[in-house]
């Protein structure tokens, strides 16, 4: 076979699995080589179990090629805040550096049923908390267009790795953009879905609508392909949901067009850098070429912010604040300020938020039964300083804190709508600029063909990277895996 099988799609791989024209043995040693080669530099996959892979990959070869599932024993890699069993969970955080997780998580047990094979865990910041990844445990991962800039976060492993071709598909999770700002800055793809379309858990919140799961990839189609992977029914989720009659990858290739498009380049509520404005502009309008008028219009979500904070705080509380009292000293500022807000809450404050995504989502409902699909920037900026923890300011606007300058990603997930991020274009100095594709609620089917058909009217080379040399001052700060 080739010696570039990692520079094919998923759906390609996957297609020559099924002709019996590779193996997973085969594509693990490939995969392998590859994060050997890249993976010094960008520190996207920090935890690796090729050992336990090839093991898995030896036991589904046992089975007939049409009962490997939709995966049929394609190589994937897991963000490091969901349980591999036998595998290191480590959430970023020093206080869970040697946990080892006895059970997967639900996706998990979802994406290897379906065929997956995982190999490694991405890297993420402690506790998913922040749009850049660093942690103590692991460093910082770098983006591979630029290795002194950010991949952004918190899926920022998982994105970084699609860049490098370590991955073929990455497992990521969102709640303020966690999937959708990295695909941005790494140009890649990332699918927040609908709460309860992919199973979340074990854990202590049954019903937080959120956090979700979600694939990323490198194009489109392959996006898709893992979404049908990952979803179906789990009972211990109480919003999970069952698996829809046609597959997800036919869904993105149905041709299915828009016929009403928005475009907003702030929700008006965020400042947005000009460039990335006018980049995400030019490619909603692509769909002009199809005759679909894109109109400047958006949701009315001011006064949302404050109650997405409050809920992202108790849901912080709920789940993680006991580690307060007993590792204050092991945490971030950041993740103490998270805790600590949500176990101060004042309960009007919660019933409040409560109340609010109700009105949010009418908002929300309201809109889309006369849009079929919003675009915006997927990220009011494109990659900075990999060594900043945040973005401070955009456009002469200062932000209050790490949050303030995600809220062009967080509104969507208040709502519970699904969002596709996507390559829109370049800087003029060749960093990504992402745009992010909203519809309706569930309409997963109808968004993965309105993203796949922008993305053939784009035609940009979605392979991997080749990795930019780097400095001696900059070699010095790479951690060492």
């Amino acid at each position: 076979m080739s010696k570039n099988l990692v520079d094919l799609s998923a759906v390609e791989v996957v297609g020559l699995l099924r002709d019996g024209k590779t193996c997973p043995l085969e594509l693990l040693s490939e995969v392998e080589t590859r994060h050997k080669d890249t993976d010094g530099k960008v520190n996207a996959l920090p935890i690796i179990c090729f050992e336990k892979a090839r093991v898995s990959a030896q036991s589904l070869m046992q089975r007939s090629i049409k009962n490997r599932g939709v995966l049929c024993g394609l190589p994937v890699s897991i963000k490091d805040l969901s349980n591999v069993a036998g595998v290191a969970t480590t959430y970023g955080s020093p206080i869970f550096s040697k946990n080892i997780a006895p059970n997967n998580s639900h996706v998990v047990d979802n994406i290897e049923t379906s065929g997956g094979v995982v190999y490694a865990k991405s890297n993420t910041p402690e506790f998913g908390a922040g749009a850049s990844t660093f942690n103590p445990v692991f460093g910082i991962t770098r983006n591979p267009h630029d290795l002194t800039k950010s991949a952004a976060g918190s899926s920022g492993g998982a994105a970084a790795s699609l860049a490098t071709g370590s991955s073929w598909l990455a497992h990521g999770s969102d709640n303020a953009g966690s999937l959708r700002t990295p695909a941005s800055f790494c140009g890649v793809v990332g699918l927040r879905p609908s709460p309860g379309r992919v199973p979340r858990g074990p854990g202590a919140q049954p019903y937080q609508h959120l956090s979700v799961d979600g694939p990323m990839a490198r194009n489109v189609s392959d996006a898709a392909l893992f979404l049908d992977a990952m979803v179906g029914e789990v009972p211990e989720d109480a919003l999970s949901l069952g698996v829809t009659e046609a597959s997800y990858l036919s869904a993105s290739q149905s041709g299915i067009r828009p016929r009403t498009v928005a475009f907003s380049p702030d929700l008006g509520l965020t400042p947005v850098d000009p460039e990335v404005a006018a980049v995400c502009e030019g490619a909603a309008k692509m769909f002009e070429r199809l005759g679909v008028k894109v109109r400047r219009k958006a949701p009315d979500f001011v006064g949302l912010k404050e109650h997405y904070r409050t809920l992202r705080a108790f849901n912080f509380a709920v789940t993680n604040g006991r580690l307060l009292k007993k590792n204050r000293a092991l945490l971030k500022p950041d993740i103490i300020d998270e805790f600590e807000k949500g176990l101060s809450l004042d309960i009007s404050k919660v019933i409040d938020a409560t109340r609010a995504v109700a009105h949010y989502r009418q908002v929300a409902a309201e809109f889309f039964r006369e849009v079929d699909v919003l675009i915006t920037p997927a990220s009011i900026v494109p990659a900075f300083d990999a060594e900043l923890k945040s973005v401070t300011s955009c456009n002469g606007v200062q932000f209050e804190d790490y949050l303030d300058w995600l809220e062009i990603a967080f509104v969507f997930s208040f709502v519970s709508l699904p969002v596709l991020a996507m390559p829109a274009g370049y800087t003029a100095t060749g960093l990504p600029i992402g745009i992010q594709l909203v519809s309706g609620h569930r309409c997963e089917a109808k968004l993965l063909s309105f993203a796949k058909i922008l993305e053939d009217l784009l035609e940009f080379d979605l392979s991997p990277v080749s990795l930019p040399p780097f400095s001696a001052a900059l070699e010095e700060k790479i951690v060492a895996i």
